[in-house]
């Protein structure tokens, strides 16, 4: 393939991840370990990574910070605080840069809170899941709802105005009726942003080596999930991505730049990135050392690194538009073609069939998905998917 030509800057984004956790939920298939370190010594190796990458982004300002886990609200504010100020140092982010922390209300605290916002945080993460006690029992939460209530409130207390709920629908013999009331509980209290998803049985989890019984059929999850859109979009939340609900102004940058292709940085156990190099105009993803262990004994660039790979011109078509497709707004030529540098006409046979089908909406120069094309999503991503094989 010849080389691209890339003219516009990418967005940039910076991920933090936090491996740790107090007790591993059934349901989990991210990167996390039981157990807590010292927070000093993996805070300075996530600055020792960062220094090696500085060269690869230098002059590059930042669109958005997100820490994830993991279980990041285990860091201290201290430790937070410090890390915060090494990332500001060298990579000069703007004021109104986006900075998210994942909590779990099981390890909230006032003081813990008011701290993180010191830091900078000034986006919240909380790892609600519902407020039914016996549905946290069923996902091995280790908060119970009281402390979820308890939760939301520290946080909004301790000043942070942009906070999201997570919540999981299709739980073990959940009806609309009490996928709707968890909803309910969220929307009173008036927060800015609701990620709002199906329970999904992963691979090699203990979910998917002994599934929970009584869980809801397809016709039963689409009527959960048509009832709460709805419910959601009445009291002002709209839904702009396939699980993300938010108030006017107070969607996710942070991920908003995933899905419209955007660079980031991942610096972190198991962490990915996905860097667009001018200089060569490739398009490079590559994953750190996903243990721990080997994380924290990197010393190099190439020892930080477990994996990468460059991304081939089909590649690239697959997979800008998994992401790009999951935005209710979709995408257009503009945007495909700065965070490609392919040409949009490459995509005609693949779009003239995704019209055709009814998947997308039969507009020039867009690809911005038809009702239909939400509600039967993987049959469309499977159209540009299959394109790359």
């Amino acid at each position: 393939m010849p080389p691209r030509h890339f003219t516009t800057p990418i967005p940039l984004a910076l991920y933090l991840h936090y491996p740790w956790c107090l007790q591993r939920c059934p349901y989990c298939d991210f990167n996390s370990y039981v157990g807590k370190i010292d927070d000093t010594g993996y805070c300075d190796q996530l600055i020792r990574d960062l220094d090696l990458n500085l060269p690869r982004i230098w002059g590059r300002r930042l669109r958005s910070i997100f820490i994830g886990g993991g279980t990041p609200s285990l860091l201290s504010p201290a430790a937070l605080t410090v890390l915060l100020q090494q990332i500001r140092s060298r990579l000069n982010p703007l004021p109104t840069t986006e900075v998210t922390l994942e909590a779990n209300p099981g390890t909230a605290e006032q003081g813990r809170f008011h701290g993180y916002r010191q830091a900078g945080v000034n986006r919240l993460s909380l790892g609600i899941q519902s407020f039914d006690d016996h549905q946290l029992q069923n996902l091995g939460r280790i908060h119970d709802r009281k402390q979820a209530f308890a939760a939301i409130t520290m946080a909004q207390q301790a000043g942070f105005g942009a906070i999201n709920l997570d919540l999981m629908f299709a739980l073990p013999q959940q009806g609309v009726t009490a996928a709707l009331d968890d909803l309910r509980q969220a929307i009173d209290f008036g927060v800015e942003h609701i990620s709002w998803y199906q329970l999904t049985i992963e691979g090699d989890t203990p979910f998917a080596h002994k599934p929970p019984p009584h869980l809801p059929q397809d016709e039963q999850i689409w009527e959960i999930a048509t009832a709460g859109s709805e419910l959601l979009q009445q009291h002002g939340y709209h839904q702009y991505e396939v699980s993300a609900f938010a108030r006017e102004g107070f969607e996710c940058r942070h991920n908003r730049n995933y899905w419209q292709f955007g660079d980031y940085l991942g610096l972190g156990a198991g962490a990915h990135s996905k860097i667009t190099h001018f200089e060569t105009g490739v398009i490079a993803r590559e994953w750190r050392q996903r243990h721990p262990r080997h994380y924290l004994e990197a010393t190099t660039i190439e020892a930080f690194r477990q994996g990468s790979e460059e991304l081939s011109r089909e590649e690239t078509i697959a997979d800008f538009f998994l992401n790009a497709l999951r935005l209710n707004e979709g995408v257009g030529r503009a945007i495909f073609e700065e965070r490609t540098a392919l040409r949009w006409e490459e995509l005609t046979p693949l779009l003239t069939e995704a019209k055709t089908l009814g998947l997308l909406e039969p507009i020039e120069d867009s690809a911005i998905p038809t009702r239909l094309g939400r509600d039967h999503l993987d049959d469309l991503l499977q159209i540009f998917i299959t394109s790359s094989g």
